[in-house]
């Protein structure tokens, strides 16, 4: 599971050849969510409200980011760390 950016708890990863719609993994304390990089809804699992809140958040600003990891992961590639939320 490569770690692509952490913030205030939060860990986001994404999985090499992953099933799709593209998407990312976020985890925080003891749940996990799988977010849809298009539309930011959660495919599957669930976060704390305030979680989730900055986890789109920070998805809305770096989408390109994250289409671009997911493509690289699908190949497989190294993924390219992303900035996290300040």
């Amino acid at each position: 599971m490569p770690q692509i950016s952490q913030f205030y708890g939060i860990i986001i990863a994404m999985f090499f050849n992953d099933h799709v719609p593209p998407h990312f993994h976020a985890y925080y304390g003891g749940d996990e969510a799988t977010i849809n990089i298009e539309t930011g809804e959660i495919i599957d699992g669930q976060l704390p409200k305030r979680a989730l809140r900055l986890v789109r958040t920070w998805a809305n600003a770096h989408r390109n980011e994250l289409r671009a990891n997911w493509e690289l992961a699908r190949q497989p590639a190294p993924l390219n760390q992303i900035a996290p939320l300040e």
